[in-house]
């Protein structure tokens, strides 16, 4: 699977990439169920495909193996160029936005319209500044609790 790593990865075109994948993941897949087929020989879950049943599925376990990681790589590179033509997409509609403002200029803007011109302003409170410290209210709340307290344990 020298195809499949990154000197000759990178020169692969966008279709040949997909094929590739296609390829890679139908021999992982028979690889797998040949495995598994295997496996269950062993177990003596099946009959055997052959004249006798497999003793070991060795070889095709690492067989399975390197199409996997072989499909990782593959997914990997996909994703990679996916990540890349996001950006540039990106990056040009970046550009392109600024095209359009650097073009539009606000002087031909009519003041009495609704637009930002000088930004926000701060609109300024109507609430009346309280000038009785935090601390102050506290005591009284509480020595209030307290007085009714009193109050309520000297009734019957």
């Amino acid at each position: 699977m020298s195809g499949t790593r990154h000197p000759a990865l990178q020169d692969l075109a966008d279709k040949d990439l997909s094929n590739l994948i296609k390829l890679v993941r139908e021999r992982r897949d028979k690889a797998r169920g040949e495995v598994q087929r295997r496996r269950r020989e062993m177990r003596g879950k099946v009959a055997p495909k052959g004249t006798e049943a497999a003793t070991s599925a060795t070889g095709n376990n690492i067989k399975l193996e390197v199409l996997s990681a072989a499909v990782r790589r593959l997914n990997a590179e996909r994703s990679r160029r996916e990540r890349m033509a996001a950006q540039m997409s990106q990056a040009e509609l970046s550009r392109r936005a600024l095209q359009l403002k650097q073009k539009s200029s606000d002087d031909d803007i009519p003041f009495n319209t609704r637009h930002a011109h000088k930004g926000m302003r701060k609109a300024a409170s109507e609430r009346p500044k309280n000038l009785i410290r935090p601390m102050e209210l506290g005591r009284q709340r509480k020595a209030a609790a307290v007085a009714q307290a009193k109050r309520d344990s000297q009734r019957p």
